[in-house]
């Protein structure tokens, strides 16, 4: 069984499309688990009271994301499972394919897919695993299937961290206990884009503050000679920025003031960041006779 896991805050607007994809699946072995982190919105509350049966609804009060994930997930019935925001959707093959993945690769810990921008991007994301580059820039897709008892392992997402970047911090303590990940090279994922969002509205002005945190919560991964193993392992796998380059990376976050740091992630990184140049890439380059929806 594979368990999907929906966070949910006041999110009627998102949520039915959300459960349109999971119920669209090729597999029908699936369990769907709604975390109501302490909604407050009336219409969310009562569509939540009148989903069918076959949807588990669990309530808390509000704990942040983190906390929502963790809930459903000690919840879940299923050997994989998957966390799903309610503003994304998955296409129909999606379990199906990243479950084949797992399958085939056993040593692998984690599958995801290429994601497919929608809202106020386009395009679609190219992902690769290579984990020295997740050391300096989240390159994972939050949205992934893993092996429920490699979460049970990990001791799930760290529940303080609701600023942002829960995933980026869960992955990294996933690589650093020999736990990689396989992809899926096709664009299954839909993941929304929106200034509103947690990442761009809250996570980018924080990033300085939040990878510092990460770093002291991953202590050992980020010593010189760890990381100079980790690149030297990684180096030839495919990357979304030359490796090298992250060295100074690290050095310009270590000497500069967080704030002035986070100005310099927002405006300088940001500015060819991956999301970006793929929505410029999909804009250049229309599919023929297209129709954005």
């Amino acid at each position: 069984m594979i368990s999907v896991v929906l966070p949910c805050f006041n999110a009627v607007e998102y949520l039915p499309r959300a459960l349109d994809s999971i119920r669209a699946q090729t597999l029908n072995d699936i369990e769907i688990i709604i975390v109501d982190d302490g909604s407050t919105d009336p219409e969310t509350i009562a569509y939540l009271d009148v989903l069918p049966a076959d949807i588990h609804v669990l309530r808390q009060e509000n704990q942040g994301l983190p906390g929502a994930r963790n809930a459903g997930f000690r919840a879940a019935r299923g050997d994989y499972v998957v966390p799903l925001d309610c503003d994304d959707w998955l296409e129909a093959e999606f379990l199906e394919r990243l479950r084949s993945a797992l399958e085939a690769s056993p040593d692998a810990g984690f599958a995801f897919a290429h994601l497919a921008l929608e809202g106020e991007a386009g395009g679609t994301l190219v992902k690769h695993y290579n984990f020295f580059e997740q050391l300096f820039v989240n390159q994972l897709p939050y949205c992934m299937m893993f092996r429920r008892d490699l979460w049970v392992e990990a001791d799930g997402y760290d529940e303080s961290m609701r600023q942002g970047y829960e995933d980026w911090e869960f992955n990294i303590r996933l690589g650093g206990d020999g736990h990689y990940g396989v992809a899926v090279a096709a664009p299954l994922f839909h993941y929304q884009v929106s200034a509103k969002g947690m990442l761009q509205s809250n996570s980018s002005s924080r990033h300085g503050q939040l990878w510092r945190n990460i770093q002291r919560r991953n202590v050992a991964l980020y010593q010189l000679p760890a990381l100079l193993a980790a690149w030297r392992r990684w180096r030839g796998f495919p990357s979304t920025y030359p490796l090298a380059l992250y060295f100074g990376w690290l050095a310009l976050h270590r000497l500069l003031p967080v704030a002035w740091f986070a100005a310099l992630f927002r405006n300088v990184l940001g500015a060819v960041s991956h999301a970006r140049r793929a929505t410029r890439a999909a804009a250049a380059n229309p599919p023929p006779s297209s129709t954005r929806h």
